[in-house]
């Protein structure tokens, strides 16, 4: 018989709904601006070097939150320096809120905004087809490649567009963290289809190794209250649940046994740590910098 999960990316106001709670209840933002405030500028110290205008091309530019710190760290490295920063994102909800944020920030006199509502994949048939091949002094990719159908295809392409003294910035979870176990344990019973790719910085190091490519990584520690997955009927907990799992109404559709391996693996050192009686997931990410 068929299994009635469905992936969460077929019911996007749930999937974005979940992924909100998510950003709530996690460090999940608080460790990349730790990381941007940190080690960012040592990172675009020189991709701007004698430049005019600065092209910074955000893929999967999501609300936009970490977009606009990133600009903040270019803008102090080149004071008044134009630059152009291209977005590309599928969301149409996402880009109008990425539009909120710009018009509510001020400082941002000298940045011209693009946005392209399409895949990265989607953006690369138009620039092919156009035959542009715009380079760009710094290219980030921050928790989208799960969404990428071919990883290695991607990688290559938008590393070609990079300018001589550019950077590739891509954030992704660590292989030390509880998505990494999660996945490797489970990934076969979900039904994820061709919606979502499990990857994470493991398979992002062997990519890069057997290309030769350069980079350093680093890596940024990070939480998700769980808790209340642990709470039957809880309406939060489904929805984190949703998004550990990706599926959609998981504690609904998911089999008992299923269901039951994937609360014991979650409470599991492997997955999480219980600390003042909540249970915290590992979230950790890596940031891989990838030079041209």
């Amino acid at each position: 018989m068929a299994s009635p999960m469905r992936s969460l990316l077929t019911n996007p106001d749930r999937y974005l709904q979940s992924f909100r709670l998510f950003l709530r209840n996690s460090t999940e933002h608080q460790c990349m601006q730790e990381f941007m405030e940190r080690q960012l500028p040592a990172v675009i110290a020189s991709v701007g070097n004698g430049k005019s205008t600065i092209n910074v091309l955000s893929v999967g530019g999501g609300a936009g939150e970490i977009d606009l710190l990133i600009l903040s760290k270019i803008q102090a490295r080149y004071p008044g320096v134009t630059i152009n920063n291209d977005v590309i994102e599928p969301s149409a909800d996402q880009i109008s809120k990425y539009k909120e944020h710009v018009a509510e920030t001020s400082s941002l006199e000298n940045v011209k905004f693009t946005w392209h509502k399409e895949t990265a994949y989607e953006y690369e048939c138009r620039m092919n087809a156009e035959k542009n091949s715009k380079k760009w002094d710094f290219i980030h990719m921050i928790q989208m490649l799960y969404y990428v159908k071919d990883i290695p295809a991607t990688l290559r392409y938008f590393h070609s567009l990079l300018e001589a003294q550019a950077k590739l910035l891509i954030i992704l979870v660590s292989e030390t963290s509880g998505w990494e176990t999660l996945w490797r344990k489970f990934g076969s019973s979900l039904p994820l289809n061709d919606l979502c790719t499990y990857v994470s910085s493991a398979d992002i190091k062997t990519l890069l190794d057997s290309s030769g490519l350069k980079y350093q990584l680093h890596e940024l520690p990070s939480y998700m209250d769980i808790t209340s997955c642990f709470t039957e009927g809880n309406k939060d907990g489904e929805l984190l649940l949703d998004f550990l799992t990706e599926t959609c109404d998981f504690s609904k559709t998911a089999p008992p046994e299923l269901k039951h391996q994937v609360m014991e693996e979650l409470s599991k050192p492997g997955c999480s740590e219980k600390r003042d009686g909540k249970v915290l997931f590992n979230n950790n990410l890596s940031a891989i910098v990838i030079e041209p």
